[in-house]
């Protein structure tokens, strides 16, 4: 189904390139925008996951450089039957997590400064657990393609906006103006509906695959709250909302109706699950 997914989304930044190669650049502009189509899909199935952690500045560990983080992702690796991951340390304070990587043997897991300084062990190994749940699902491929997608629709929505601020005013044709401006609303709009529509789902699958690797559900309900309260506190600074969805919980502060828009499910939703599932009612 992933792989479904992640030839759809592919498929989908094409024909999005395509047109609005056809709409900004006729017969001319679709050869290029298919051209470059291609490039963005062969980078984003080969480079996205290297992308997406030199974005983070995250750095890769061996255990003499972390022995606790290695020992966690080594015993989860073996809980989960899955090739033991890269392991990447994120710089910052604020406690999250993400896995990346186009299949189980070329997966990495890249946790933040804060999170280690945050949760316990049984909690860190909940996290992990939930990340290898990704892994083992093949979410990461798909988490990753979209990220690149979404990137590519905010670049078009920027690229209308610019269109319309630089372009000569006095002999524009009335049709492009027009074009423009719904590019420029619209785009963002698709890519917070790709971002819904992939993430949500995935999450509660991979809590529920969490709680079957590790066999404490409870462990990872205890790190969501906690990551809650972080993310509350101290928001990641240096986030790309076109990857946020990545990560374990989101990494962006949402108040009010933004809520409504999060990449993830509502925390509250997702620890009484794990309850759930802890009291075997599920």
């Amino acid at each position: 189904m992933n792989m479904m997914k992640t030839v759809f989304l592919m498929t989908l930044m094409m024909v999005l390139l395509m047109l609005v190669g056809s709409l900004l650049g006729g017969e001319q502009g679709v050869i290029m925008a298919f051209l470059f189509s291609l490039v963005m899909n062969f980078g984003a199935y080969w480079f996205s996951d290297k992308i997406v952690l030199m974005m983070y500045r995250a750095r890769q560990v061996t255990e003499s450089d972390s022995p606790r983080l290695f020992s966690l992702v080594s015993r989860v690796a073996s809980q989960a039957k899955l090739p033991m991951p890269r392991v990447y340390i994120i710089p910052g304070e604020t406690p999250n997590a993400f896995a990346t990587g186009r299949n189980p043997n070329n997966a990495a897991v890249a946790v933040t400064e804060g999170i280690m300084k945050t949760l316990n062990d049984n909690e860190l190994e909940g996290v992990l657990a939930h990340e290898f749940a990704h892994i083992k699902h093949r979410d990461i491929l798909t988490g990753t393609i979209v990220a690149t997608l979404v990137g590519t629709i905010t670049f078009i929505a920027r690229m209308a906006g610019w269109s319309m601020m630089f372009a000569g005013r006095g002999d524009r044709r009335g049709s492009n103006g027009i074009t423009e401006l719904v590019l420029l609303i619209v785009a963002p709009i698709a890519a917070v509906l790709i971002q819904l529509a992939i993430s949500r789902s995935r999450e509660f699958a991979a809590d529920e695959g969490a709680a079957q690797i590790s066999g404490r559900p409870l462990s990872l309900a205890d790190a969501l709250q906690k990551l809650e309260r972080g993310v509350e506190r101290l928001p990641m600074r240096n986030v790309s909302p076109s990857s946020a969805h990545m990560f374990i919980v989101n990494p962006l502060r949402g108040r009010g109706i933004m809520k409504l828009f999060s990449t993830h499910p509502p925390i509250s939703e997702r620890i009484e699950r794990l309850q759930k599932l802890a009291m075997g009612s599920i």
